[in-house]
């Protein structure tokens, strides 16, 4: 990584300097554009002239032991060193997370769609159990969450679940929860005590703006109909219910959660731009799949990405060979440590590439 630092100072040096022009200050794309840059090589360069002097302080301290024979200066050195390493390690942790390249979509809120898979009213109920253990983190980190779109079961599962996340970094830290979760635990409708493995999907699509996505009207069909739960037990005899069908497509959104047809037509507009952009930037994915072939992942949602063993108590995570025997914990939503070690991979994939 330290060979890296005088390019990267060569490059903070010619963006100081393009920002310093007058013409630069009259055309606010570009000045927006190169303080992006900035913001994003600066931390960079910070790191690693700190792991440079961290460097060097180790060197002196492992010669200073080599030639000191006083035993109390060796042993002062020695903690000296132990903490000088440790911190060495911190250090090149926070700048792998730094060097990952700016995603363009970092900013985003999510729309989060949950959908039970192989394993019947079981997945129902892990889908649920998702729901909640994302519902855990997105309270700890202050995260607003909103259900757009429910499929219940009757007994507290979810068939599938779409919920808009929004907040500072969503999509930077949830990104890499696309995929296939699978659990393997004795459900609660299992009278044997058999360990089954169920599945659920899970798909984050970063919240598309209206200026990102035009849906024209002509491009829509619009049902409205009247809303279904389970059992047969909701009470709306009103038809609010709305389903979207954009025609060029075939894409399908429908949103019965509101009283209210207007909201649930524009929950389901919230939804249908997020899908259609997210068709666009997979698009896009593809086109330079090659380029990215040593990304966390392949990013298709057919990828089984993690298993959830509850007897074990351990979570492993398939991309990144991470094991973590704190099952209980993650499902209470303390999901930090697998998602730091996520973004530390992809900064090591994207220091490959560099």
């Amino acid at each position: 990584m330290l060979k890296k630092l005088p390019e990267y100072e060569k490059q903070l040096a010619e963006i100081d300097d393009k920002l310093s022009r007058p013409e630069t200050m009259q055309d606010m794309k570009l000045y927006k554009s190169l303080n992006q840059e900035r913001s994003h090589l600066a931390p960079i360069i910070d790191q690693l002239r700190l792991m440079r002097s961290l460097n060097t302080q180790i060197n002196e301290a492992h010669q200073l032991m080599k030639d000191e024979t006083d035993q109390e200066m060796l042993e002062m050195t020695r903690e000296e060193l132990h903490e000088l390493e440790k911190e060495l390690v911190v250090c090149e942790q926070k700048t792998k997370v730094l060097l990952i390249p700016p995603d363009p979509l970092e900013g985003k809120d999510i729309i989060m769609e949950i959908r039970a898979g192989t394993g019947g009213e079981e997945a129902a109920l892990f889908a649920a159990d998702l729901y909640r253990m994302y519902s855990h983190y997105a309270d700890a980190k202050g995260w607003k969450m909103e259900i757009l779109s429910s499929n219940e079961t009757g007994i507290g599962g979810y068939k599938e679940l779409v919920v808009s996340i929004s907040g500072k970094d969503v999509y930077g830290s949830l990104r890499w929860e696309s995929g296939v979760h699978r659990v393997q635990r004795v459900p609660e409708t299992e009278n044997g005590g058999r360990i089954h493995t169920s599945a659920v999907t899970v798909a984050v699509l970063p919240e598309a703006e209206e200026t990102d996505i035009e849906i024209r009207q002509e491009d829509l069909k619009i049902d409205v109909m009247r809303a279904g739960g389970p059992g047969g037990q909701c009470v709306n005899t009103t038809d609010s219910a709305v389903r979207l069908t954009h025609l060029p497509t075939g894409l399908v959104v429908i949103c019965q959660d509101e009283k209210s047809q207007i909201k649930n037509r524009a929950k389901a507009l919230r939804v249908l731009r997020s899908r259609l952009y997210d068709m666009e930037e997979e698009k896009k994915n593809r086109e330079r799949a090659e380029a990215r072939k040593n990304q966390v992942g392949s990013g298709d949602r057919s990828e089984r990405i993690r298993t959830y063993n509850f007897p074990q108590n351990r979570l492993t995570d398939h991309r990144i060979n991470l094991t973590l025997y704190k099952l209980e914990l993650i499902m209470a939503g303390q999901l930090d440590e697998v998602i730091e070690a996520l973004k530390i991979a992809a900064g090591e994939a994207a220091l490959k590439e560099g």
